[in-house]
C-alpha cells in the first residue's frame, strides 16, 4: 500500500476501521457460503468459516498495522490523550498557554523586527552578488557624484554599476501646505542593476539619465495605487516634484520598495533631473557627498579582487575629483583617501545603525521574559505530575515503559507550547506594527515589511519547541522516575520527595533572579529616560510651531526672495494670537546642520588647529521666541544685513571653549576658505546654551549668525511662532496669509514640542518596551511563587491540621509559611542582584545620567520585588491558617 493511502487510514481512522470489519465479514462469509455448498448447515457453515478465519480482533489489528503509519497514528492518539488531559484543567491550561503566548509572542515580534530590518535581503535578482563601495571602513558611504562618474567611466570590474541617492523627499503641492512623498534620485542603469521589472510602462534607462535631460520619473506600485488607483492609469502621468514636472514613465514591481531599509522611495527620479530643482552645477559640486554607489563583479571575479581593482584606481579617481576651494592640508588628505567594497545585499539602512544594538538588547530581554514564564510552566508541570503520581503507576504497572510515559508527556508539553505558539504569532503580528507605530513620524516616513516569511516562522517554531522542552523535560523525567508501588499506597496524594522539592525551589530562585535582574533593567532604562524628558534644553518647547516654507518656485533672485522671506515673517508677527517669531536656517534639534572651523583674530590655518563648532542663521526676535535668555550684548537686529559688518551671537559654551572668557562682546573671528580667512564675524552678544543636534549632545559652541548674512541661502527656510493656545490652530491663517503673499510658497508644519519627542524615540521605545517586560517578569514571578507557595500548603495540609490541632496559633502558622516564602525571596533577590551586576552594563550604551551599576536602582528593584512576592505569599498562608484540623486529619 502507497505511504499516503496509509497516512489517509491514519486521519479516517474510523472509516478505515469499518472498512476492515466490512473486509472480514466479507471473507468471513465467501468461506461460509463455500461450506454450505459442501453439504454443510447454514450455523454449522458459519461456525467453521469462523474458525478457521482465526481471532477477528487479533486478524484486524495486524492488517490495521500494516494499513497505517504506526508511529503518526501512535503521536494523534498522544495529542488527542494530552487535550482531553488539558480540558479537564481549563484554567492551568489556559494561564500556561497565556504565559507561553506572551513569550513566545514577544520573541516573535522582535524577531520580525529584527529579521525585517537587519536578516532580510533586498528583493532583487541576486542580492548577494551586490556589493557596495567604501572608503575607509567597511561600511558603505556616500560619495560625490563626480567620484561616482570617475568609477562609472574607470573601474571595469563591475559588470554594472549604479548610484542612488536616497534622501530625497519631492514636494507633490503646488503651493499652500506641502504635501511631501519620499523618493530617490538614482542612475539610469539602477533598475537594470538590480534586475527589477516594471508593473506598468517602462523603468528608468541609461537614456534617460544623460545631462539635460527632462524630468522623467518612476513611481512605486502603492503610490500609483494611492494617487491614481491603478498602476496603468499612473503611465503618461504628470507629477509636481518641488514645483517641476515630470511625466511618469512606469510604475515598479510591488515587491521592490527601495535599496533603504526603514525607509520606502514612492519617486525615482534620474540623476540629471536633480538640476531641474536644485539648479545647474549641482551634479558638479564636488563636496556635495549624497550618494551610494553599488555594483555586481564582473564574471570570475571575486569581491576582494574587485576591491583591489577600485583601490588601484582611487589615486586617478580623487585627483580627477580633488575639491578647488579646499585648504592644502584638506587636499592632501582628500587625496590619500581609498576605495573599496562591501556586501550590500541588505542595502543600507540609518534605523539599522540606530536599532541594531537595541534590538539585540530587546531579544536578550524577551529572551529572559520567556525563560520566566518556563520556569513557571515546569513548576506547575511538576505539581501536575505530583498529582499524577497514582494515574502514572497504574499505567507503569500494566506494561507501559518510561519512554512512552516520556513520549506522552512531552507531547502535552509541545501541544501547550503549540497553541502559545499559535496565539504568539497573533500577538507579534500586531505588537510588530505597533512597535513601528511608535517609531514612526510624520517627516521620517519609516516603513518595514513585517510580513510573516520563512525565517520567522522556523524561529517561532524553533522557540516553541525549545521551551517545550524546557518547561517539560525536567517534569516528565520526575514524574516517571517514581516507585510504583509507593504511588498506589498514596492513593490520589502523590509522593512529594526531597529532589523534587530543591528542584521546585531552585526554578523558583531562578526565575525571580532573572526577574530582578529585568526589573532592575527597566529601572535604569526608565530612569534614564526620565532624566532625558528633564533635560534644560536652553529653549521652551511649548507652544511654538514649526514652519518650513519653501520659497523655490516664488522667487526670482536672492533679493527678492530676502524681501518675500521677511514679508512673510511681518505678515506672522501681525497675528492676534502669536507673541513672538522668527526665521532661521535651522529649528533646534532638527534634521539639517551646520558647522564649522572658527579661528580668533589673529589665528589662521597654520597657526592654529581651529576649534569646531555649530552654526545657525536667525532673524531678529528669535532668542525671545524660542525663550532662550540673553546674557550679553544684544540680540540680531533688522539692520543687520547682508550689506552690513558681519555679526554674530554666541552662546556661553563658545564663548569659553573659543574666547576662553564668559565676556567676548566685541571679539571677532572667522572662518576658514580653503587656506584663506573669511570676513570677520563681531560677537554682539552672548545667550545661554541650547541643544543643537540632539538633548544627549555635549556641544563645542553654537555661534548664531544674522541670516540674511550667512553663507547658507537656500530656497527654503524655517519659521519659529510662539502662541499662547494650540500651536496647530495657527495653519489655516499662515497658510492662507502665505496664499496671500505667493501662491506658490509651499508650508510644511510641525511643533517642536513634537520635533524633540521625536529625536528621543530610541531611548523612549526602550523605556516603554523594557518597562513592559519588566512589569510582565515581575508578575510572573508573583504567579511562580503563589503557585509553589499554594502547592507547599495543599502537600502539608495534613502537618498543618496536626499543628493547629495541637493548640499552633494561626499567627504562628502564618509566620512559617510567609517565612518558607521568604528565603525563596532572600534567595532569589541574592542571585538576582548577581545576575542584574554582570547584565545590566550591555545597557550602558542606551543610559543617559545614570550608571548601570545604580544601587539605588538595584535595591529599589529588590524591594519591588520583595514585596509583591511576598504579598502573593500571604494568600496561600492564609488559606494554611485556616485549615480544619479535623477536615484534614479526616482526609488523612
Amino acid at each position: 500500500m502507497a505511504w499516503y493511502h496509509r497516512v489517509r487510514n491514519v486521519l479516517r481512522a474510523g472509516h478505515h476501521s469499518r472498512e476492515l470489519d466490512r473486509e472480514i465479514a466479507f471473507h468471513v462469509e465467501a468461506r461460509a457460503e463455500e461450506l454450505r455448498a459442501a453439504g454443510m448447515t447454514a450455523d454449522d457453515a458459519l461456525r467453521e468459516a469462523e474458525r478457521r478465519f482465526g481471532n477477528r480482533t487479533v486478524q484486524k489489528e495486524r492488517t490495521h498495522d500494516a494499513d497505517v503509519v504506526a508511529w503518526l497514528e501512535s503521536l494523534l492518539a498522544d495529542v488527542r490523550y494530552a487535550a482531553r488531559r488539558l480540558a479537564a484543567s481549563p484554567g492551568v491550561a489556559l494561564v500556561a498557554i497565556l504565559s507561553l503566548a506572551l513569550g513566545i509572542g514577544a520573541n516573535t515580534a522582535i524577531f520580525s523586527l529584527t529579521n525585517a530590518l537587519i536578516l532580510r535581503p533586498l528583493p532583487v535578482q541576486h542580492p548577494e552578488e551586490l556589493l557596495a563601495v567604501t572608503m575607509h571602513g567597511p561600511a558603505p558611504v556616500v560619495l560625490t557624484n563626480p567620484i561616482w562618474e570617475e568609477i562609472r567611466d574607470r573601474v571595469t570590474a563591475f559588470s554594472g554599476a549604479a548610484a542612488y541617492d536616497v534622501n530625497p523627499t519631492f514636494n507633490l503641492a503646488q503651493g499652500g501646505e506641502a504635501r511631501m512623498a519620499p523618493g530617490s534620485w538614482v542612475s539610469g542603469d539602477f533598475f537594470s542593476l538590480l534586475g527589477v521589472r516594471a508593473e506598468a510602462g517602462r523603468l528608468l534607462q541609461r537614456s534617460d539619465d544623460v545631462r539635460g535631460c527632462a524630468g522623467v520619473a518612476v513611481v512605486s506600485h502603492g503610490f500609483a495605487r494611492r494617487e491614481y488607483g491603478a498602476a496603468s492609469s499612473a503611465v503618461g502621468r504628470t507629477l509636481s516634484l518641488d514645483g517641476r514636472p515630470f511625466e511618469i514613465v512606469g510604475v515598479v514591481d510591488a515587491s521592490f520598495t527601495g535599496m533603504t531599509v526603514g525607509r520606502r522611495s514612492d519617486i525615482y527620479a534620474p540623476l540629471c533631473a536633480e538640476e531641474l530643482i536644485d539648479g545647474k552645477g549641482v551634479l558638479d559640486r564636488r563636496s556635495r557627498w549624497a550618494l551610494y554607489v553599488i555594483g555586481r563583479p564582473r564574471a570570475g571575479l571575486t569581491p576582494e579582487q574587485v576591491g583591489s581593482a577600485l583601490a588601484a584606481s582611487a589615486p586617478a579617481i580623487y585627483r580627477a575629483t580633488l575639491p578647488a576651494q579646499w585648504s592644502h592640508d584638506d587636499q592632501q588628505g582628500y587625496l590619500k583617501r581609498t576605495l573599496g567594497v562591501t556586501p550590500a545585499g541588505a542595502g543600507v539602512s540609518q534605523l539599522r545603525s540606530e536599532y541594531g544594538k537595541a534590538l539585540i538588547v530587546l531579544l536578550v530581554v524577551v529572551g529572559a521574559v520567556l525563560l520566566i514564564a518556563c520556569a513557571n510552566i515546569a513548576n506547575l508541570m511538576l505539581a501536575r505530575g505530583a498529582a499524577r503520581q497514582h494515574e502514572i503507576a497504574i499505567r507503569m504497572a500494566i506494561g507501559a515503559g518510561r519512554a512512552r510515559l516520556l513520549r506522552q508527556l512531552l507531547t502535552e508539553s509541545l501541544l501547550l507550547a503549540t497553541l502559545g505558539a499559535v496565539l504568539g504569532v497573533a500577538f507579534a503580528h500586531w505588537a510588530a506594527r505597533l512597535l513601528v507605530g511608535l517609531l514612526a513620524t510624520p517627516q521620517n516616513f519609516l516603513w518595514l515589511d513585517l510580513t510573516i516569511d520563512a525565517r520567522v516562522l522556523a524561529f517561532t517554531a524553533a522557540v516553541a519547541v525549545g521551551s517545550a522542552l524546557l518547561f517539560g523535560c525536567i517534569p516528565a523525567w520526575r514524574a516517571t522516575r517514581i516507585d510504583p508501588h509507593r504511588a498506589m499506597q498514596a492513593g490520589g496524594r502523590g509522593v512529594q520527595g526531597e529532589r523534587r522539592t530543591v528542584l521546585r525551589s531552585s526554578l523558583l530562585v531562578g526565575q525571580m533572579a532573572l526577574s530582578l535582574a529585568l526589573v532592575a533593567t527597566s529601572g535604569l532604562l526608565l530612569g534614564s529616560f526620565r532624566k532625558l524628558v528633564r533635560i534644560d534644553p536652553g529653549f521652551q518647547k511649548e507652544g511654538v510651531l514649526l514652519i518650513s516654507a519653501n520659497f523655490a518656485r516664488a522667487r526670482d533672485g536672492l533679493p527678492q526672495q530676502l524681501a518675500a522671506e521677511r514679508e512673510l515673517l511681518e505678515r506672522l508677527r501681525a497675528m492676534p494670537s502669536v507673541r513672538a517669531a522668527a526665521a532661521s536656517f535651522r529649528t533646534p534639534v532638527g534634521q539639517t546642520a551646520w558647522n564649522d572651523l572658527v579661528f580668533t583674530e589673529g589665528q589662521t590655518r597654520k597657526t592654529a588647529r581651529g576649534k569646531l563648532v555649530w552654526f545657525n542663521g536667525v532673524s531678529d526676535d528669535y532668542f525671545r521666541t524660542l525663550g532662550t535668555p540673553l546674557l550679553a550684548g544684544r540680540d540680531i537686529t533688522p539692520a543687520d544685513g547682508p550689506s552690513s559688518p558681519r555679526v554674530a551671537v554666541i552662546d556661553e559654551t563658545m564663548a569659553r571653549t573659543v574666547f576662553g572668557t564668559a565676556n567676548p562682546i566685541g571679539r571677532t573671528f572667522h572662518t576658514p576658505i580653503g587656506d584663506s580667512a573669511g570676513a570677520p564675524i563681531t560677537v554682539v552678544g552672548v545667550v545661554r546654551s541650547a541643544k543643537y543636534n540632539s538633548l544627549t549632545e555635549k556641544s563645542t559652541g553654537t555661534a548664531y549668525v544674522a541670516l540674511v548674512q550667512s553663507d547658507m541661502a537656500d530656497a527654503a527656510v524655517s519659521y519659529e511662532v510662539r502662541t499662547d493656545g494650540a500651536p496647530e490652530r495657527l495653519i489655516p491663517s499662515i497658510t492662507a496669509a502665505t496664499a496671500q503673499l505667493s501662491p506658490s510658497i509651499t508650508l510644511a508644519f510641525t511643533t517642536l514640542d513634537d520635533q524633540i519627542s521625536a529625536s528621543i524615540a530610541r531611548p523612549r521605545l526602550l523605556a516603554l518596551l523594557s518597562g513592559f517586560f519588566g512589569a510582565l517578569a515581575l508578575l510572573l514571578a508573583v504567579i511562580g511563587l503563589y503557585g509553589t507557595m499554594s502547592y507547599a500548603v495543599t502537600q502539608r495540609q495534613t502537618e498543618i491540621g496536626v499543628r493547629i490541632a495541637l493548640g499552633a496559633a494561626a499567627s504562628r502558622v502564618l509566620r512559617m509559611v510567609v517565612g518558607d516564602a521568604g528565603r525563596l525571596v532572600a534567595a532569589g533577590i541574592v542571585a538576582g542582584v548577581i545576575v542584574a551586576l554582570a547584565t545590566t552594563r550591555f545597557v550602558s550604551t542606551f543610559l543617559y545620567g545614570m550608571e548601570p551599576t545604580d544601587p539605588a536602582v538595584l535595591a529599589g528593584a529588590a524591594l519591588v520585588l520583595a514585596a509583591v512576592t511576598l504579598v502573593a505569599a500571604t494568600i496561600p498562608a492564609w488559606r494554611a491558617a485556616r485549615v480544619d484540623p479535623m477536615a484534614a486529619l479526616r482526609e488523612e
